[in-house]
């Protein structure tokens, strides 16, 4: 499916990816669930990926939060610039490594339901004008939700897949 360009595509869109997620990890052994990765990668296991996921919904969580308040979000976190999110991705890796599968399951089931929600009270213009919120900048707010959400999830599920093929 192409990008989305409205509120139901959106929706649609990041369940779908959602859901294929869940289903592909359901679908390995449970001898699999905490191997780690046999290529070269940041995210060296399920629970990397899935924590990745997670914090980058809270991020966005709280950009809201604090767009909608009125006020200019530090985006994408206190420290780092766009340029930089090698650097931050790092630092969420490294976050969370003490974390379960099981615990990061939950959370980015919790996160991914949140999103929903929120894009769920917004309508199309609200989500694809550009500029529609000044916190936005120059995109829109339904850009953001899509980084977050579907277009991550894509990413995601390429990485699962690679996963699932080596076993």
């Amino acid at each position: 499916m192409p990008r989305p360009t409205n509120k139901q595509q959106l929706l649609s869109l990041s369940d779908e990816n959602y859901f294929k997620i869940v289903v592909l990890i359901d679908s390995l052994p449970e001898s699999a669930l905490e191997m780690v990765f046999p290529f070269e990668d940041r995210d060296r296991n399920i629970r990397d990926v899935m924590v990745h996921l997670y914090e980058w919904h809270l991020m966005l969580l709280r950009w809201y939060g604090e767009g909608m308040a009125g006020k200019k979000p530090i985006m994408p976190a206190e420290g780092y610039t766009w340029r930089t999110t090698p650097e931050l991705n790092q630092a969420i890796w490294q976050k969370y490594q003490a974390m379960s599968l099981e615990t990061a399951r939950l959370k980015l089931n919790a996160s991914h339901r949140e999103l929903q929600s929120l894009i769920m009270s917004h309508n199309d213009q609200q989500l694809f004008t550009k500029k529609y919120y000044p916190w936005t900048g120059s995109a829109s707010l339904g850009s953001y939700f899509i980084s977050a959400t579907s277009s991550h999830y894509d990413w995601a599920l390429k990485k699962l897949k690679r996963f699932q093929k080596s076993l």
